[in-house]
């Protein structure tokens, strides 16, 4: 944004964009600019409150979409692991969205951020696919095979993952190629409703409260305690990119920050779950909410595999490797010494109420 930018008590700017912007990998998460033959097009500051408070009830959604969807797909004889289902559909609704970002520029581009950022990044999750190659590597469901088996079974995570990913972002990029030509011209909302839809999305993070403490304790740890952190953890994920991944031309440094962090973060509860002397259930289910919710949402693959694809092949691959090697080496220098000491094992040992 131009130090020149006008900005009005609404986190509005009435300046046009310069048209790189639009699609550039370092502002893919910002909300887009209104590009018109309009004098003086709305724009809304990366920080405006109508673009945070909407990721509050998206993150919300993504992660109760993540959850049943991890859910649904665990079952005995399953062909695919079960979080390749919310990988994929997370970046096929990214690789849409991006595709109708103009669209969405020329109605309410918080709304992008929401979809985009908030839905799709609390929808996949790059810190749950780390862990779960390393608990792949170490075999923590103590299966009968070998060390052959356990490394192709990590390296089959690894790149089916990727490899699913990168295809969802061009085929929803494909889809809103074939669907734009017949989208109406939507007017934008009014400011009476833009408002309205701030105040209702940060009450949602109120009504969390309320479900966490009123319903069963048993849901804690299957959902409510995630959406406790599921916010949170994607506001500190929007606010690192928006100040970190115009750093570097090289790499979304926001982005990488927000997995390696929310990955370390993550080995981090796991050893606390799987201590030999097991916390209370209490403390299981916060900490399983943090895994889900803060660490989940931090965390992404559908941003990733974006920015993967817009760095062109060597860029991305580099970007991609460097991501995926850190992270493992995170894992292995977090939960590594407290396997081999034995202090905790490969599997939770508390329970859950």
């Amino acid at each position: 944004m131009s130090p020149t930018s006008l900005m009005d008590p609404q986190g509005l700017t009435m300046q046009d964009p310069l048209p790189s912007e639009v699609h550039s990998v370092e502002t893919i998460e910002r909300p887009p600019s209104r590009i018109s033959n309009r004098a003086k097009p709305m724009v809304f500051h990366p920080l405006s409150i109508h673009v945070v408070a909407l990721l509050v009830p998206a993150s919300i959604f993504g992660t109760l979409a993540r959850l049943g969807l991890t859910a649904l797909a665990r079952y005995q004889g399953n062909s695919i692991f079960p979080l390749a289902y919310a990988q994929g559909l997370g970046c096929l609704i990214m690789g849409f969205a991006v595709g109708l970002k103009d669209p969405f520029s020329t109605f309410y581009p918080p709304l992008f951020t929401a979809v985009t950022t908030g839905f799709c990044g609390s929808l996949t999750t790059f810190s749950g696919w780390q862990v779960d190659i390393f608990d792949s590597w170490i075999n923590a469901g103590q299966y009968y095979h070998g060390g052959l088996r356990n490394f192709l079974d990590g390296l089959g995570k690894s790149v089916f993952t990727l490899s699913i990913s990168l295809a969802s972002v061009s085929f929803g990029m494909q889809l809103a190629a074939a669907v734009r030509p017949y989208l109406p011209a939507i007017p934008p909302p009014p400011r009476l409703l833009r408002y309205a839809i701030t105040i209702i999305s940060i009450l949602f993070y109120g009504a969390v409260f309320p479900i966490f403490f009123v319903m069963d304790s048993s849901y804690r740890h299957q959902a409510t305690a995630a959406l406790l952190f599921a916010s949170p953890g994607t506001i500190t994920r929007y606010l690192l990119s928006v100040h970190l991944n115009t750093m570097l031309n090289s790499m979304p440094l926001g982005t990488f920050s927000a997995n390696m962090i929310g990955t370390a973060l993550l080995g981090g509860f796991n050893v606390l779950q799987k201590k030999v002397v097991p916390v209370s259930s209490y403390a299981c289910g916060v900490l399983q909410g943090l895994n889900d919710g803060y660490c989940g949402c931090l965390t992404t693959v559908s941003t990733f595999a974006v920015e993967i694809r817009g760095l062109g092949f060597w860029k991305g691959s580099r970007y991609a490797v460097i991501s995926w090697g850190v992270a493992q080496l995170l894992l292995l220098l977090i939960l590594g010494p407290s396997l081999w000491t034995g202090h905790s094992r490969g599997q939770i040992t508390c329970t859950f109420v």
